[in-house]
């Protein structure tokens, strides 16, 4: 597929939107007039979409988009998603609904959010998931829990205390303030910030630039990176030998050094 071919990807509701393009499989938000909040159907949607592309070959990156001016405003509590069932179980349910954001963390492939604007309560947590995130000046992540008095969900308290520490963490959960998007990259919630405008094609752009890298090193990167937030050295050195070994036994390697060779001989 050239770079500019768009394939459709079939999410099975049209509140969320797939397609490849570019080695990029997009994952796009699309309920722009209730700001993106979770419906019932986009529970299911989000991870049969990470499913496929991480055994899709093509796509080497995975962008996690929004339509409109809103990443996600969280949970749509007046459509009644379900999110927070009554009875046994509820918390059991919850966590099922919330494996998108473990499937992401989990998957092989390097994943990109996006954020057009502010991202709230669940809404972080998704955005947190992503490796890596570009946002848009105006986005802002706000604390939608403690507004409605509930202590967090979708993997946002654990995000936020990994990226934060412990006590900017509870600083923001237990107020009211939203992060913008200046504060939120010198804080290291988001990578990258671009002007309103420039944020779909940068975005593409940076998740396109990384599909077309070392697919298994990226692989392996990101499981290093994962370990070393939960082993101490002696535990993860020998996980890191081994993934060099095989990285360096990788078609990938052996290209990358015929190329080095072939511009010193320049």
């Amino acid at each position: 597929m050239s770079e500019d071919a768009v394939r459709q990807v079939d999410s099975g509701t049209p509140t969320v939107l797939g397609r490849v393009a570019g080695g990029v499989g997009v994952i796009e938000l699309n309920r722009p007039e209730r700001r993106n909040a979770l419906h019932p159907e986009m529970y299911d949607a989000i991870p049969r979409l990470i499913e496929r592309y991480d055994a899709d070959d093509e796509v080497g990156c995975v962008l996690v988009t929004a339509a409109g001016t809103v990443f996600c405003a969280g949970g749509d509590v007046r459509a009644g998603t379900g999110r927070r069932p009554e009875g046994a179980g509820e918390a059991e349910t919850l966590t099922r609904l919330a494996r998108m954001v473990v499937m992401l963390r989990e998957s092989p492939k390097i994943s990109v959010a996006a954020l057009p604007g502010p991202a709230v309560g669940a809404g972080i947590g998704l955005a947190l998931a992503a490796d890596l995130r570009i946002a848009a000046s105006s986005a802002t992540f706000v604390n939608g829990w403690s507004r409605l008095a509930f202590s967090g969900d979708f993997g946002g308290p654990w995000a936020l205390t990994r990226i934060l520490g412990p006590a900017r963490a509870l600083e923001f959960l237990i107020g009211g303030d939203p992060v913008d998007a200046a504060a939120a990259e010198r804080l290291g919630l988001v990578n990258r910030v671009v002007p309103d405008a420039e944020l779909p094609g940068a975005a593409l752009a940076w998740a396109r630039e990384i599909a077309a890298g070392p697919r298994t090193a990226h692989a392996l990167i990101k499981e290093n990176v994962r370990d070393a937030q939960a082993l101490d050295l002696r535990e993860a050195l020998p996980r890191e030998s081994e993934r060099m070994v095989r990285s360096g036994r990788s078609e990938e390697h052996r290209a990358a050094v015929r190329r080095w060779l072939a511009e010193r001989k320049r």
